[in-house]
């Protein structure tokens, strides 16, 4: 048995510690802490983390507070992308 999966899980925290040395302050770094772990979440739950995040930037000004659960990485669901005209 080997521990490699783990190991390749972390790699990513192990290469980010310089760069996330330089936050700014302690509550950059908990909003860096927050982003990071909403990132692996959707990983963790096989969405493509960049997608996710650019619909839900996109749709969470006009998105009802009381259905903000909706937009996380287990519920979500892509919005629809109206079909282009044929030229």
């Amino acid at each position: 048995m080997t521990n490699n999966a783990a190991e390749r899980a972390l790699r990513g925290v192990a290469l980010g510690r310089k760069a996330w040395l330089f936050a700014g302050s302690d509550r950059g770094g908990e909003r860096a802490a927050a982003i990071y772990s909403l990132i692996v979440t959707a990983k963790l739950n096989d969405v493509d983390p960049s997608a996710w995040l650019a619909d839900v930037l996109a749709r969470i000004a006009d998105h009802a507070a009381s259905k903000l659960d909706q937009l996380l990485p287990w519920n979500w669901t892509p919005k629809a992308t109206p079909l282009s005209k044929a030229a």
